[in-house]
């Protein structure tokens, strides 16, 4: 079945000065498989960008604010701002408005302490707050008020650091990325998430869906030791954990992104694309940088593997919100942001070689039936690590400033005047 659908915010598809705004998809069902392919337009009058509106860090004042290594953010449903410094380690809470309230625990072996947390941070409704804690192999249960409530065991398989968050469903059970299996190479690791109910009970392992693909990769090796590298801005697969209870990633060969629901459907987005080029300087750049560092561990080492290519892949990860909005982040043109005499006095200055090149973020939005919202461009210096917090009309995210000084700013999405 084949259909071709327009919405507007009123009437049918028209053929005047605002219909270029209306989204138009084609949709097709092959099988278990809803493919929702957009054709044109958006349901948002426009594009959008994320304006600040509050803003935690500065590069001197007092320590709450002064952040250093952020690694996991996490946001009540009352909008109240947990967010994990490995740096210090500190776990802070700040109020929707950003003033800092408390910390949560310290660093330590005792109740309530942490020891070398890593990227596993979540808010349940009722505002307890989980925080993963490898170190002490178990989940770090808090109050509201930021008081030790106990611990939960990790699962046996979970013993291990990641950068992956903590996903939470609309059932208030959490889910942590674990290793499937030990005692085999780090290249045939797979992966899964465990289901940690409200209670602390681990019901359920998820296996992470896969795509038949390997990454092009160079590789060094000597009888004591080898390494491997991706090619660039080569497809690689992003998947994601929707608070709805299923799956979703793709593979970024294309733009195919699948929901793998839970009633045994995929609906499968689809949008054209035009695919962004690699500047040669950047893609020469990149083999530079990639030969010397294997060159210090593999003297005499030579690119042995496939070309740098001229195009970079559609997209370079998929997101959820809290919500259950798909957030795709875009793969754009790079920008210069310095020339080579500037970064021939900076590597000298500092001894390190800068990159010259800064590829610019936006994210193409979507609800979870497939419909296109729009693309949201982000401001200079927003970061995707650590993962951002999307719901409604609003992002939490790490900023760096041209200091490097970092920030968690909450973000609102403004559509941009036509």
């Amino acid at each position: 079945m084949l259909a071709v659908v327009c919405v507007a915010g009123a009437g049918a598809c028209a053929h005047d000065a605002g219909a270029t705004a209306r989204w138009t998809a084609a949709i097709d069902t092959v099988g278990d498989t809803i493919v929702v392919r957009t054709v044109s337009g958006r349901v948002w009058d426009g594009d959008a960008d994320l304006v600040p509106e509050i803003s935690i860090g500065v590069l001197e004042g007092e320590d709450p604010y002064m952040l250093g290594s952020v690694t996991a953010l996490a946001v009540s449903r009352a909008g109240a701002i947990y967010v994990l410094d490995r740096q210090v380690p500190a776990l802070r809470k700040y109020s929707a408005d950003g003033i800092h309230i408390t910390d949560l625990g310290r660093s330590g072996s005792g109740p309530g302490e942490y020891k070398n947390p890593d990227g596993g941070l979540a808010v349940l409704s009722d505002g307890r707050v989980l925080q993963r804690d490898p170190g002490n192999a178990r989940i770090n249960v808090y109050g509201e008020d930021g008081s030790a409530l106990g611990h939960w065991p990790l699962p046996s398989a979970g013993g291990f650091s990641t950068s992956r968050k903590m996903y939470t469903d609309t059932a208030d059970n959490s889910y942590m990325m674990v290793l499937l299996e030990r005692g085999v190479p780090v290249t045939q690791w797979r992966y899964g998430l465990a289901r940690i109910d409200g209670h602390g009970e681990h019901s359920d392992t998820l296996i992470a869906p896969t795509w038949d693909y390997e990454r092009p990769v160079v590789s060094g090796q000597t009888e004591n030791s080898s390494s491997s590298s991706g090619v660039p801005y080569t497809a690689q697969p992003s998947w994601a954990y929707s608070p709805f209870g299923y799956f979703i990633g793709g593979l970024s060969t294309d733009y195919r992104i699948d929901l793998m629901r839970t009633d045994g459907r995929v609906v499968r987005i689809e949008r054209a694309f035009e695919p962004s080029p690699v500047d040669p300087a950047e893609k020469a750049e990149s083999e530079d940088r990639i030969t010397e560092n294997f060159r210090d561990q593999f003297p005499g080492w030579r690119w042995n593997g496939p070309p740098i290519p001229d195009t970079k892949p559609p997209f370079r990860s998929v997101l959820v919100g809290e919500d259950g909005r798909i957030w795709v982040l875009l793969s754009l043109p790079s920008q210069v942001i310095m020339s080579i005499a500037e970064a021939v006095a900076e590597e000298q200055r500092t001894g390190n070689r800068p990159t010259r090149f800064r590829e610019p973020a936006a994210f193409d939005v979507f609800e979870p039936d497939g419909r296109y919202l729009g693309r949201v461009d982000v401001p200079e210096g927003f970061s995707s690590f650590p993962e951002p917090v999307f719901r409604g009309d609003h992002v939490w995210a790490v900023a760096r400033d041209s200091f490097d000084v970092a920030s968690v700013v909450r973000y609102r999405i403004e559509p941009r005047p036509r």
